[in-house]
């Protein structure tokens, strides 16, 4: 066999490989992850409706909308409602802020309400979060943001994670930096985002930039960024070193990507397939109602519109805009649900090709 044939095969090895370690349960701390694809927090998204579904479809964690300690350690009711528990194996509460007291008294809040882990935010690249010195800001201030990571580390028993970014901007990679200095503080594992509060959302994410988090630390690193197919699963794992993969975007109208990608790297879903609901106008439905429970119907019609929109640009592409218009701004509960019903794809209705 030649030399090149035989680098080749090894390197065909090693993807499947890495691809495969995602299957597998991941401890932090003193708690158990059943496989190493997780779901994002974002903010007006990963709601409890939206973390119980991605759970059932097979994610290995699930985190929370980004919670303010100082609005919920005051009793605010927009950020209580954020840490209210699913009924889920794990439960992660990512919290922000940039006061090391209110920091720490929402991780005790969080922990007494069922929190399994908690997790700090330094990745927030929002104007209206890095404005206030919260979110990835804290960066800059890498003493500051220490003393945080102490404050909440002391204050509760469970696991303590932390989620950032490479830097504030590319002249100030400071990530493997912090890294380190988080680790000796008592975080467990640290999720890194591979772009620059600066990018924001912009370009692609530098995976191989990961890379150096997870030379500098021994406690599990978490891939996140531009993870969306099977096909990036061992590329990313390779370029960045880390133990796992955490997905975002690509869960827009799809809570059941992180578990679709868990059981690809698993072998036990062929790459380039799709597990999606047949009956898309009962799942939307579903969830439609889940909202409208949580939230009440004024505001639950509010904040269900981006899931719907997201929907169709999944399940119906070619949703002409009248129809598109009259499922986003219809404000009567009862007849959006009518909309919903006559216009998704129903498997008893009737067999149209969804879209993955």
């Amino acid at each position: 066999m030649s030399t090149k044939y035989a680098e080749a095969i090894g390197a065909l090895i090693l993807s499947k490989n890495s691809a495969a370690v995602l299957t597998t349960p991941l401890q932090v701390g003193n708690v158990t992850l059943r496989n190493r694809v997780f779901l994002a927090p974002m903010s007006g998204v990963t709601d409890l409706p939206f973390r119980m579904r991605a759970h059932m479809h097979g994610a290995g964690l699930v985190v929370s909308e980004m919670v303010a300690s100082g609005e919920l350690a005051k009793g605010r009711d927009e950020s209580a409602r954020r840490i209210d528990r699913p009924d889920i194996d794990v439960h992660m509460v990512q919290l922000a802020g940039r006061d090391a007291y209110w920091m720490a008294e929402a991780a005790r809040i969080a922990e007494a309400e069922g929190a399994d882990i908690i997790d700090i935010n330094m990745g927030c690249p929002a104007k209206k979060v890095t404005g206030g010195y919260s979110g990835s800001a804290l960066m800059r201030e890498p003493d500051h943001a220490l003393s945080l990571i102490d404050a909440v580390v002391q204050a509760v028993k469970v696991p303590v994670t932390l989620k950032m970014r490479l830097g504030w901007d590319e002249n100030s990679l400071n990530a493997p930096d912090i890294a380190v200095r988080a680790e000796a503080a008592g975080i467990r594992m640290i999720t890194v985002h591979g772009r620059t509060r600066c990018q924001f959302y912009k370009g692609e994410a530098d995976w191989s930039a990961i890379g150096a988090v997870s030379e500098a630390v021994s406690v599990p690193v978490v891939a996140n960024g531009d993870v969306g197919t099977a096909e990036d699963l061992p590329v990313i794992l390779e370029r960045s070193g880390a133990d796992a993969v955490m997905v975002g975007r690509a869960h827009y109208g799809a809570p059941w990507t992180a578990g679709l990608l868990a059981r690809q790297a698993a072998g036990m879903v062929q790459a380039g397939t799709t597990e999606i609901p047949a009956d898309a106008a009962s799942y939307v439905a579903s969830h439609y109602e889940d909202m409208l429970s949580l939230y009440g119907t004024r505001r639950g019609v509010q904040h269900a519109r981006k899931h719907l929109g997201w929907y169709a640009q999944r399940f119906l592409p070619e949703l002409d805009d009248v129809e598109r218009t009259a499922l986003m701004t219809e404000t009567d509960a009862a007849k959006v649900l009518d909309t919903i019903a006559r216009i998704f794809p129903d498997s008893s209705r009737d067999a149209r090709r969804l879209v993955a």
